[in-house]
């Protein structure tokens, strides 16, 4: 049985008459076809397979760098989710011989 949740953006101004729709719309059934059949459990049991198999790949390893208190500056300016972004500039260089080969 899938899991289903309805989620109203609290910034967002709705009008009576959305609001109203979404309501309707929560008491509607789901109505599957041969586009979009019902799921068996054993695909259920295989989509969980797989979601775990990639969130295992996309885990993150936490580490510690000394930086240069004017890098980490620099860092910070990116703002939000800058260690995100020095992640993937590290993915991007490890990748790149010539720019790796700089830095070595």
């Amino acid at each position: 049985m899938p899991i289903v949740n309805y989620t109203l953006n609290e910034n967002e101004e709705l009008t009576a008459e959305q609001i109203a729709e979404i309501e309707e719309a929560k008491k509607s059934p789901i109505v599957f076809d041969e586009d979009c059949p019902k799921l068996t459990a054993e695909q259920y049991k295989e989509f969980a397979k797989i979601a775990k198999a990639h969130r295992e790949e996309r885990k993150r390893q936490v580490v510690a760098l000394r930086l240069l208190p004017s890098t980490l500056v620099k860092a910070k300016k990116l703002g939000k989710g800058y260690t995100a972004i020095l992640s993937r500039m590290i993915d991007l260089c490890i990748d790149d011989k010539e720019l790796l080969k700089q830095c070595l």
